[in-house]
This record gives C-alpha cells, structure tokens and sequence, in this order.
C-alpha cells in the first residue's frame, strides 16, 4: 500500500500549534449538544455510532480529512459517507477562518477535523451531535466545550481488538505501529482525565444502549473500575511488547 505523504505538513503543523475558532463557531459549539467517541482503531466506534444514528436519536457528525479513501470493511470509503475528503489547501483556508471545532495531525500521515458546519446541521435538527476522534481532537474539543460527553470505547480484550484489526484493513507494519503509539496515547488520556467515561465494547448493541442512557441521564449499570483497569491493563502491557 503507498504510504501517504502530507504536502503542507509545516503549514498544518504552524496554525495547529495556536489554533482558535471563530465566533460564529463559538456560538454553534454553546448550543448544541456535543458526544464525542475516542478509543483504539478498529475499537467499534463507527460501528457504535451507525446505530445510535439509526435507533436513537442522534446526527452523525462527517469529519473532514486529507487524506484519500481506502478499501475497508469490503469496500470504497465515500465522500460524505465516511468522510468529507479535502485537498490540503482547502482544509488549510478553513483552519485559518476558524471553521474547525478541532484539527489534529494523525499518524503523522494526514490532517482531520470537525468542521463547524457539520456540528450546525445537528444543531438545526435539534439533535445531540455525535462524531468520531484521535485523542488529540477529544482533549482541543474538551478546550473548546467543556460540556462535551468524550466516550472511550475499548473491544474487551487486546486479542480481540487485534483480530477486529486484523479482519478491517490491509496496512503495513509501520501503520499499524502508529495505530498502536496512537492508541497508548487515548490509554493515557483515559486514565489522567476522569471526565472521561470508558465503555468496554463487547457487543455494539449493547455499548450503544449504554452511551445513550448516559447521554439521556437515564439510570444504567456502571461498569466497574475495575474491569476498566483490567482492560486498559492488557491493552498497556501487550502494546508494550509490540514496541519493545
């Protein structure tokens, strides 16, 4: 598979390091209702918010991204299916009107973010926004709205994740060990911010039911911390050995 360069790397890498939304974001991002899935790639969280879209509630919101679409799941990613696919310079213009909620540079590889314009589609439906994320766009969402419910989700065991990964995409060695750098860093966020909820994914269903019980305020049962712990714990110390 060729490997994706990013043209404008530097000029991304600038007006990312002292980003800032315009006012007309501003006031989108005070009123509408914002949830906010991060975890591990292959984790389920595309999956997750499929059905929430089609049994609750919720608008999805499309990211943009720089980079091209791939074969997945047996098919062709689409353009404002999977995401908003931008030329760098046309997310570059973007970023610098302020049009973003947040932006991050990814694996080193692309540029992708949630445009503004997405997050008033859902506020003109009068729905709870609901979208996809790397760690880095949870913590400049979390920045930027305070209020935002940030959901990590996790398949229940590594060797479970490494098979879902497996079974998605073909890729090679070095993207899959940026797709585990990655996911160390969503581990850490996990575990410094506790505004953070952790839904461990064994079934999507029923991961779903409970993000949008949480979401609703409707009483659920908490998983416990400590089957939580379990989790990220064998996630740490098998991501440690692929490194090693």
């Amino acid at each position: 598979m060729k490997e994706i360069v990013l043209k404008n790397k530097q000029d991304f890498i600038t007006i990312l390091s002292d980003y800032s939304i315009s006012s007309h974001a501003r006031k989108v991002l005070h009123d509408v209702e914002y949830v906010v899935l991060i975890g591990p790639a292959a984790g389920g969280r595309n999956t997750i918010i499929n059905q929430l879209v089609s049994e609750y509630d919720f608008r999805q919101i499309i990211s943009d991204t720089t980079r091209p679409p791939k074969f997945r799941d047996g098919k062709m990613e689409q353009d404002g299916v999977n995401y908003f696919f931008r030329t760098e310079e046309g997310m570059l213009e973007d970023l610098q009107a302020g049009e973003f909620l947040e932006a991050e540079l990814i694996h080193d590889q692309q540029v992708s973010g949630t445009s503004i314009r997405e997050l008033q589609k859902a506020l003109e439906a009068d729905m709870p926004a609901i979208n996809e994320t790397e760690f880095g766009g949870a913590i400049n969402v979390l920045n930027a709205k305070p209020d935002t419910k940030v959901i990590a989700i996790f398949p229940p065991s590594f060797n479970e994740w490494k098979k879902r990964f497996m079974n998605r995409e073909e890729i090679s060695n070095k993207e899959f060990l940026n797709r585990v750098v990655t996911a160390k860093e969503v581990i850490k966020l996990v575990r410094k911010d506790q505004r953070i909820r952790v839904v461990i994914n064994n079934e999507y269903h029923e991961a779903a039911n409970e993000i949008q019980e949480y979401v609703y305020g409707k009483p659920q049962t908490r998983i416990e911390r400590s089957d939580v712990d379990h989790v990220l714990t064998d996630f740490e110390e098998n991501f440690d050995k692929i490194l090693a």
